[in-house]
């Protein structure tokens, strides 16, 4: 496994020194600048590239909350289907995690991706790519902020989006925006 790079990091090294290196242990047909942008887009949404683990309380940060890495995946459940378990299970995703987890060093089972993806952030990218590998839609087109947020509505369904519905989509719009730049520098 890869040291860790310090936090917070710039969107360009996430997809240079992250994501490219995750997709490209992935099969050709995931790897994509469209998958990049979306990637960088939903991990700024998520962490501001500056934390690996959710932090709920901005006085403590040191206290975890359920979601992990740079893209703050959650483990969710067999029955939710969410979250690991759900790239876990998904007949779409389900050999190309255990492709990824052999070339991760990381046993093939969603508790220990689970606790692993907090602290290898290429397994954490690929995750997060498999997770929008099993959405039925395509990716969405450079600069569809739109379908991008719907995208990441449907596969993160962060559960703020009830409650502060326009403050997040006015972050996303920055967020995508920033994603796309750094895609093309």
């Amino acid at each position: 496994m890869a040291e860790l790079l310090p936090l917070p990091i710039s969107p360009r090294d996430f997809l240079l020194k992250i994501v490219d290196p995750a997709l490209g242990i992935l099969p050709a047909k995931m790897r994509s600048n469209l998958a990049r942008i979306m990637l960088c887009a939903i991990a700024l949404q998520e962490s501001r590239l500056a934390h690996r683990w959710q932090v709920i309380d901005l006085k403590r940060p040191e206290v975890k909350g359920p979601a992990r890495g740079l893209l703050q995946f959650e483990r969710g459940t067999r029955a939710s289907r969410g979250g690991v378990w759900g790239v876990y299970l998904h007949e779409e995703s389900r050999d190309h995690l255990e492709d990824l987890c052999r070339a991760r060093d990381c046993d093939f089972h969603p508790d220990a991706i689970y606790a692993q993806i907090e602290r290898d952030d290429i397994l954490a990218a690929g995750v997060a790519r498999l997770l929008l590998w099993t959405d039925p839609k395509a990716l969405p087109p450079e600069g569809a902020t739109e379908e991008a947020w719907e995208l990441y509505l449907r596969t993160w369904r962060p559960g703020a989006a009830q409650r502060q519905y326009q403050t997040l989509r006015d972050k996303w719009s920055g967020n995508y925006k920033q994603a796309l730049e750094a895609s093309k520098s």
